[in-house]
């Protein structure tokens, strides 16, 4: 507690210094670097029109709330979610936070390579897109390259990472939406219909609905933006502006490649994997560009490459640490290479992933595959933000008078909000989409719940029942421990 302080005078001995500023406008343009993608369209696209509703309801009832809440956690606390967690509910529960933080990688680097493998295959040969022993190569080799790359403790990989958002994200956006437009102006009627009465998905039971699900972890990473709320000069104007326009422009990229995708493929014949590159391929043929796809594939490709190499170095580094300094994780795992690089983990995550990747080689529908680990990861992420919420609130009652640089308005509604839409998102998942077909409703709940209460809750309870003190390797001159 720091009552016979002056928070504001505290708040700004934590601030940068003038040449550490950056502009709303900047913050906002990080933002969507960081969140927007043009890998949800196809799966949005089987909506058509009602794929605008489906994104605005996530965005105002998670991507909202996540954004303001974090930004006060953010800059009132270093650390992370680890030590905003451990100090508003316990250590236990912070480890439990950072684990499914790294935990969701596990999941989450499959669905992405094999969207790479379905977007590659595109570059070579189409058919091959639903091809399972090709995603499962793709996926391997990948991902092994990437722990090499990672391993070296290779610099400018967050400089590969945003040109890979201008080259294979926002120019192939910009391209398919245009060629969009042109496509429906030269009188061609879109593939799904576009009158108002589509405005709103058709209700046919849970099922119809459960696609929205992926839209939670579209709007995901938040938590790790949030911490240049300090770097503006005035947070408690700045950062809201910054957030609304964000959205915005998260809602533009989201939504329009998902109308474009509707308007050129039909619903029946979309792959959720490999949609996007369909698209182009039917815009392009029109215009007789088709020799262009290839050369789309690749800028898609080198985007999701140059994000997955971002991923590698974040969160297993934040497991790392915070496991050397309390002793969850046994020595073996908390073993770095010569360059400091936590070597370990990521060939023991690595040797998880060939596993899953290896599955896509024996399951016959691919799109179910990518859709199944799609969830499992979102489920994993969400036991997460859950935990995030019931922190932020409790923070505000234990420690209110903390130095903050921005404080959330109506935080206890935002986090009651936020935790809500987390929680109907994490059940709802266990329902199968009715896109995916009949099949074993309970094989679904079985792989979803098995997968992501097992990786999320189980695996880290385990670790954390039987550490050892000899566990423990804290740095020199080691981070604050964070009350209890």
């Amino acid at each position: 507690m720091t009552q016979n302080r002056s928070p504001d005078r505290s708040a700004e001995r934590i601030r940068p210094p003038a040449a550490g500023w950056i502009s709303w406008v900047a913050l906002a343009l990080m933002t969507t670097s960081s969140v927007a993608s043009l890998r949800p369209a196809p799966t949005m696209a089987v909506y058509g029109l009602a794929c605008v509703f489906l994104y605005l309801v996530p965005a105002l009832v998670f991507l909202l709330p996540t954004s303001l809440v974090s930004a006060e956690l953010a800059s009132g606390w270093k650390g992370g979610v680890y030590n905003w967690v451990a100090r508003g509910i316990s250590k236990p529960a912070g480890f439990f936070a950072v684990w499914c933080q790294f935990a969701m990688t596990i999941f989450y680097y499959p669905s992405l390579l094999g969207y790479v493998a379905s977007t590659l295959a595109y570059v070579f040969d189409p058919g091959l897109a639903s091809n399972g022993l090709w995603t499962a190569t793709v996926i391997v080799v990948a991902y092994w390259s990437g722990v090499w790359v990672s391993s070296r403790g290779t610099k400018g990989v967050a400089g590969l990472a945003s040109g890979g958002l201008i080259i294979g994200t926002l120019v192939p956006g910009v391209v398919l939406v245009v060629l969009g437009f042109v496509f429906l102006g030269q009188g061609n009627a879109p593939a799904a219909p576009m009158d108002a009465g589509n405005l709103l998905p058709e209700w046919a039971g849970l099922a119809s609905l459960v696609l929205i699900v992926n839209n939670f972890l579209s709007y995901s990473g938040m938590e790790m933006n949030a911490v240049h709320v300090s770097s503006l000069r005035d947070p408690a104007k700045q950062f809201p502006k910054a957030m609304f326009l964000a959205m915005g422009l998260v809602l533009l990229v989201f939504i329009l490649p998902a109308l474009a995708v509707s308007w050129v493929v039909p619903a029946g014949e979309l792959s959720l994997t490999a949609g996007v590159m369909q698209a182009f391929d039917a815009v392009f043929a029109q215009f007789g560009w088709q020799v262009l796809t290839p050369v789309v594939g690749v800028m898609l490709v080198l985007a999701s490459l140059g994000g997955m190499l971002t991923w590698l170095a974040g969160p297993s580094k934040g497991l790392l640490l915070i496991s050397r300094e309390e002793g969850y994780l046994p020595p073996v795992l908390q073993k770095r290479n010569k360059h400091g690089v936590q070597q370990n983990i990521l060939v023991a995550q690595g040797l998880v992933t060939t596993v899953i990747a290896l599955l896509y080689a024996f399951v016959p529908d691919v799109s179910s595959t990518y859709w199944i680990f799609s969830v499992i990861t979102t489920q994993v992420y969400l036991i997460m933000y859950l935990l995030l919420f019931v922190a932020a609130v409790r923070l505000r009652r234990k420690e209110p008078d903390h130095p903050r640089g921005y404080r959330a308005p109506m935080l206890t509604g935002l986090c009651g909000i936020g935790f809500a839409a987390s929680l109907a998102a994490l059940l709802v998942g266990f329902i199968p989409p009715s896109q995916l077909g009949s099949g074993n409703t309970v094989s679904y709940v079985l792989l979803v719940g098995g997968g992501a209460l097992g990786l999320g809750l189980v695996v880290p309870f385990l670790f954390y029942r039987f550490r050892k003190p000899h566990w423990r390797q804290p740095e020199d001159g080691g981070t604050a421990e964070p009350a209890s």
